[in-house]
């Protein structure tokens, strides 16, 4: 198993920027990829980015250009860079890691308008 550990989050006002991280415990950071994953109220859980082991990168449509997933394996750690926040990014977000299927605790990220 891994441990994983958010921080980051907090209140933004539309237009602003706020970048997560999620430090990973275990040897096997970096060879597994690892996504950020998004829970709004009242809504199901979304898929946001993903990053390979080798650094290939997805995005959902809604946040493409504008969000920016990376990674530094000597830290063990993720990050996700969120620039022109929007009050409907309003959720909290998760890590995962896609070796074990673990789940960190999540950080909340509020966007007002």
């Amino acid at each position: 198993q891994v441990q994983l550990v958010e921080s980051g989050g907090g209140l933004v006002q539309a237009g602003g920027s706020l970048r997560l991280s999620c430090a990973a415990s275990g040897s096997i950071f970096s060879i597994a990829s690892m996504g950020w994953h998004r829970q709004a109220p009242g809504k199901q859980r979304e898929l946001v980015a993903t990053i390979t082991s080798n650094g290939s990168t997805k995005y959902a449509d809604s946040v493409k250009g504008r969000f920016t997933i990376s990674r530094d394996n000597a830290k063990n750690t993720v990050y996700l860079q969120m620039n022109s926040l929007k009050p409907e990014d309003t959720a909290v977000y998760y890590c995962r890691d896609y070796y074990f299927a673990s789940w960190g605790q999540g950080t909340q990220v509020t966007v007002s308008s």
